[in-house]
């Protein structure tokens, strides 16, 4: 959030310094910028498309140990885990699978079994912080939109119409 610098680093161990484009915190997305020739990119996939029990991969770099791929099903879309609370105008819609993640997959791809990017691996719920059967992905549909809108605005553009949605108690 409040990163100076930013490093990436890809898996031939090459390392650019990455420009902030913009970030977008009711999402948790950030668009990052490095100078490169020649890298390589996923397609975007319609997350939309994903159905329940479908199979995913999810790739990224768990405790620093370099490049991982764990599969997993698709097992809910939607998921709002209430895991960006204080942001007021936050949107949480994951997609759930049991891909195995871990701290430092955060940010990674997850892909359908034709390659196509579907999501962009975010969290974990677990009790001890490591991987416990459920990860959440923030799906396609959702970083197409903050990304044409950091790219273009700097910044993402959003409607609000001035209401609040929560479910009715008994003391309501």
């Amino acid at each position: 959030d409040e990163a100076e610098n930013i490093q990436v680093a890809l898996n031939d161990n090459r390392k650019f310094t990455a420009e902030i484009i913009g970030r977008d915190p009711s999402t948790d997305i950030a668009l990052l910028k490095v100078k490169a020739e020649n890298l390589s990119y996923l397609k975007f996939g319609d997350s939309e498309k994903l159905r329940l029990g479908e199979w995913v991969l999810a790739i990224g770099n768990p405790f620093n140990l370099g490049t991982t791929v764990t599969a997993g099903i698709v097992s809910a879309k939607g998921r709002d885990l209430q895991m960006l609370l204080e942001n007021e105008y936050r949107i949480e819609s994951y997609i759930q699978t049991d891909a195995a993640l871990n701290p430092g997959n955060s940010g990674g791809a997850l892909v359908d079994t034709k390659g196509f990017l579907v999501g962009i691996t975010s969290a974990i719920y677990s009790p001890s912080g490591a991987y416990a059967g459920n990860s959440f992905a923030i799906p396609t549909s959702i970083v197409e939109k903050v990304i044409t809108d950091l790219k273009e605005f700097g910044e993402v553009q959003r409607a609000l119409i001035g209401v609040d949605i929560k479910d009715v108690t008994s003391e309501d």
